[in-house]
């Protein structure tokens, strides 16, 4: 299915649905949609670049999306942490996030997230509270436990592996600065960050959902291809929650990819970009640019067994379709993990089609706006 095609096919759908006076995405009356899929829905862009369009695009795109997010009534956006990676633009997670509240009203901003091991707490918590003076009630702080994806990498940040696991003290020392509590430096106070409510999450990997917990804070989990697992942690996290000044209450996100189009087979080909990407990686050791899903297609035939494994493992676990088979998995998917929130954190090459899927999703889940 080549981009122009898609494309073509895309704005012919949009055509039709306007011309009959149904808004870009809709499913059908409000009445008929299910209360789980009320729950507020958020973005995560990761700034992906692609092939033949330099760096500086993705992080406009970025900023792009953010106004159609808003436009289209989704709760918060979020931005990403990389470094060294030829296929993320995204590697300074809190300046992109002032770029996007700047150029944004409504919507609440953050990152998903801040790896802390790469910073000083002290740091971020200055950081956030510039982004939360700037723009008051906001700003959201997602943090997460992951190092750099290569020795040279974490060299540079001046870290190493072993640096997670120290995830749990520097979130306390981090988030003390905002509430005046203990930490290992007393007399040193975060400007402006102390006496500000800026709410934290924790980016769940490995031990992550019990961290959280301990901490009281909210927990933004993944990996939509390991469900039990993942049921597993929440109800963990939910049952040894401990009240923070920051979190009363547990607070669960579940992220993962979703694409909606006017067929199946064109929401599939949404997801082929970013399969490849992850195939490539897992055999060269790097993430490369976003490559059209023509090109995707066009490679399959000749993808070495280990590759062929690698790829089809990339594409499950997400959920894609028409509106109303989307509805229906996320419906399932929300009511079974009572979570509050979900955050789509789908990429792909062809942006006219990333966003007419963000379009299609807020008429399935109800998100109101002005688009």
């Amino acid at each position: 299915m080549s981009t122009r095609t898609t494309t073509t096919t895309q704005t012919a759908g949009r055509a039709a649905r306007e011309a009959d006076g149904q808004a870009p995405g809709t499913a059908g009356p409000a009445g008929d949609r299910s209360p789980r899929l009320r729950t507020p829905f958020s973005i995560l862009d990761r700034s992906r670049t692609r092939q033949g369009h330099p760096e500086a695009e993705a992080l406009r795109d970025t900023i792009d999306l953010a106004r159609h997010a808003e436009a289209l009534g989704y709760h918060r956006f979020w931005v990403s942490e990389h470094h060294s990676v030829p296929g993320v633009a995204g590697s300074a997670p809190t300046v992109l996030a002032a770029a996007v509240a700047s150029a944004t009203s409504r919507i609440r901003v953050g990152t998903g997230g801040v790896m802390l091991p790469n910073h000083r707490p002290l740091v971020v918590a200055e950081q956030f509270g510039v982004l939360e003076s700037l723009f008051p009630g906001r700003i959201d702080m997602g943090l997460g436990r992951s190092v750099g994806f290569t020795d040279g990498i974490r060299r540079a940040l001046g870290t190493d592996k072993e640096a997670a696991d120290s995830f749990a003290t520097q979130l306390s020392e981090l988030t003390a600065y905002f509430t005046d509590g203990p930490r290992p430096h007393p007399q040193v106070h975060a400007r402006p960050a102390e006496g500000l409510r800026v709410p934290a999450f924790v980016l769940a990997t490995g031990a992550g959902a019990d961290i959280a917990a301990r901490a009281g804070l909210a927990l933004v989990i993944g990996d939509l291809r390991g469900r039990e697992a993942m049921q597993a942690a929440i109800d963990r996290y939910r049952s040894a929650f401990e009240p923070s000044p920051l979190w009363p209450r547990p607070y669960v996100i579940v992220s993962g990819t979703v694409a909606v189009a006017e067929t199946r087979e064109e929401a599939r080909g949404l997801l082929l970009s970013e399969a490849w990407s992850m195939a490539y990686s897992r055999t060269h050791g790097v993430f490369p640019p976003l490559e059209p899903a023509e090109t995707v297609t066009a490679r399959e035939p000749d993808l070495s067994p280990k590759q062929r494994a690698f790829y089809e493992s990339a594409l499950l676990g997400h959920i894609y379709g028409t509106e109303p088979e989307v509805g229906a998995e996320l419906d399932e998917l929300l009511t079974g993990t009572g979570a509050d929130e979900f955050l789509v954190t789908t990429s792909t090459y062809e942006r006219a089609g990333l966003l007419e899927s963000y379009e299609r999703l807020a008429g399935v889940v109800g998100v109101s706006g002005t688009a």
